[in-house]
């Protein structure tokens, strides 16, 4: 069996890991399945990629904090890299002949790049079964109706898709009721839980004695994703820690690949002044660091989140507050969970954070993963995309009891 899988890629890294981390899990359930993953990230060549799985790079494009798409490195107009991609999509499409196609976040890919390749496999490839992959907030009510509406990713949904694949829960948010999905959508929905990421590569002990953490010590995570705006978030750590010298915590900070050079530069000459302070660009193994950490100090992306949540660790969130809210609701819901401590981005100082920092390092319970959260999300996406292939009749829906099938035939 062959699946494709399209990534949404305009900021940041959390979309070209999200769809990593399903397509290994799908590889390991589907023994007979290759992947050919087609996505503009610029980092995509510095994940390790298992074996059945291959990628097509196509030009990279970005998103600015006003929400405007551009080119990232090409001296091309968006219109004709949008072309450009397109185009290499389609010929993806044509010459690997996929049963399926996974795609992320928007029904018509960025700037509707993927219709010709949708309208091609309707005529052509009427087989190839269509799955949308959402995670659990885009963004306001407000917001995405209007988009949807006004892109007719409503209408694109029924046509094209024949499931949709939501990686959160409708007790955190209901996406079929907040967004207003008419029901011949809402049918398509399946939620499937948030996703477990696998255990880090090295140990806990092993990442805390590279780092170089005492018994007597503990460890703070600062890592602001891909990094592209997250200056505010390390420097007001940075300036807060350096008056904290004296506590028994060490500090690993994670820039993100996508920091600005200029703003990278001058973190690491901030941090070389703390002894107690080390510096990394960006890493492929981030849950070994999360780990190791006592405390995550992170904004509140989906993957961040997750991740944190996954291994039980105090976190404090400073979400992402443009062009999407999408963060900030998500750290305002699990923090009415118990399950982190947030702060506003327009109330980050160096004083607060540390405030709540000590607060958080004087606890000496990690926080409770099982409040009612399901982190069963990849087994059922490996289950729906299976159960699709093998029987296009009719479909799986789980309970979040646990594996247990409910069949619903439409």
């Amino acid at each position: 069996m062959r699946l494709m899988v399209y990534s949404h890629d305009a900021f940041g890294l959390g979309n070209i890991r999200r769809m990593l981390a399903i397509c290994e899990h799908l590889l390991s359930a589907i023994t007979d399945l290759s992947i050919l993953v087609v996505s503009g990230s610029p980092m995509l060549q510095s994940f390790r990629l298992p074996p059945r799985l291959d990628y097509i790079k196509i030009p990279c494009i970005n998103r600015g904090e006003t929400g405007e798409i551009s080119v990232k490195y090409l001296n091309t107009e968006i219109a004709e890299t949008v072309k450009l991609r397109s185009d290499l999509i389609l010929m993806a499409a044509i010459n690997f002949k996929p049963d399926a196609i996974l795609v992320d976040k928007k029904p018509y890919g960025i700037k509707n790049e993927l219709l010709t390749t949708l309208k091609f496999l309707k005529k052509q490839l009427p087989k190839t079964k269509l799955l949308l992959l959402l995670r659990d907030i885009l963004d306001s009510p407000e917001k995405t109706i209007d988009e949807w509406q006004e892109h007719g990713f409503y209408q694109a949904i029924e046509k094209f898709y024949d499931q949709i694949l939501v990686v959160g829960m409708p007790e955190v948010f209901d996406i079929c009721r907040e967004y207003q999905f008419p029901p011949a959508v809402a049918q398509k929905v399946r939620y499937c839980g948030y996703l477990r990421k696998e255990p880090g590569l090295k140990s806990r002990e092993a990442r805390r004695e590279e780092l170089q953490v005492q018994e007597h010590e503990q460890l703070v995570l600062v890592t602001p994703g891909g990094g592209e705006d997250g200056y505010q978030l390390v420097d007001t750590y940075l300036t807060g820690a350096a008056q904290l010298q004296a506590e028994a915590f060490r500090s690993v900070i994670i820039c993100g690949s996508e920091m600005p050079k200029q703003q990278r530069e001058q973190i690491y000459q901030k941090a070389a002044l703390n002894p107690k302070v080390k510096i990394l660009d960006f890493t492929d193994d981030l849950m070994s660091y999360i780990d190791a950490a006592d405390v995550a100090v992170c904004m509140s992306g989906y993957n961040t989140i997750t991740e944190v949540i996954s291994l039980g660790k105090r976190t404090i969130a400073i979400p992402r507050i443009k062009p999407a809210s999408e963060q900030l609701m998500r750290a305002e819901k699990m923090s009415k969970l118990g399950l982190l401590a947030m702060i506003h981005p327009d109330k980050l100082t160096p004083e607060n954070l540390m405030y709540l920092l000590l607060i958080q390092l004087e606890k000496t319970h990690s926080c409770a993963v099982a409040r009612g959260l399901d982190l069963g999300g990849l087994p059922r996406i490996s289950h729906y995309i299976s159960h699709l292939l093998s029987n296009p009749v009719t479909s799986i829906e789980l309970n979040f009891s646990g594996l247990q099938p409910i069949v619903t035939v439409h």
